[in-house]
């Protein structure tokens, strides 16, 4: 619409195409923000990420900005408290998988060093850019982003299923999945090009 090449999926709103030019596909080694991404996934299952989207902020607000230690703290008044929080998603499994989560994190991130050095050695080797959104819905979820799914799932993570990491992974930027042809997806490959990607902890 406004004469900017973009993925298709992109360009029906004003609030996905800023999301979409500004955020999604570039490569991201923030802690915090790997947490409240793969959190905010979990929420959309069922849901639509515009949904998400529009109600980001009251997320933030309503889970302390997403830092694990602070959701870890969490108990059954923050859950009845959440439960009447009518800017979030309301779903009391959703909500507690998040305090779930947000206590394991330690440990995954203590075994680690950061949490982004545990979810970067997830990335895929090689991908090429897909053309179009055919063939990225025909090559469907990669074995990376399978495999996430089933480590975070062994260590007792919740609402972290193959489709909702895949999503995550997109969004941050350990998978290019912008189409070919979007500027968005040169800028996001710039930046995964000169990308530092986090190493492991070494004790």
């Amino acid at each position: 619409m406004d004469g900017i090449a973009r993925c298709s999926w992109a360009d029906s709103n004003d609030i996905y195409r800023r999301y979409h030019d500004s955020e999604w596909g570039r490569p991201v080694d923030d802690d915090r923000r790997l947490f409240e991404k793969l959190m905010l996934e979990g929420f959309m299952s069922g849901l639509s990420w515009l949904t998400i989207l529009r109600k980001r902020e009251n997320f933030r607000a309503a889970f302390r900005g997403f830092e694990p230690e602070a959701v870890a703290r969490f108990g059954t008044r923050d859950v009845t408290r959440l439960m009447g929080d009518a800017g979030i998603v309301r779903n009391r499994a959703k909500i507690e998988a998040t305090i779930n989560n947000a206590r394991r994190y330690a440990d995954l991130r203590k075994e680690a060093g950061t949490f982004a050095a545990y979810v970067w050695r997830y990335e895929p080797k090689r991908r090429p850019r897909l053309r179009d959104w055919a063939e990225l819905m025909e090559a469907g979820i990669p074995p990376e982003a399978v495999a996430l799914s089933k480590d975070l799932r062994r260590r007792g993570w919740s609402f972290v299923g193959p489709t909702t990491v895949h999503s995550f992974m997109q969004a941050m930027g350990l998978i290019d999945d912008h189409l070919r042809g979007c500027a968005a997806g040169l800028e996001a490959e710039r930046l995964r090009r000169a990308f530092t990607r986090p190493g492991l902890h070494k004790a």
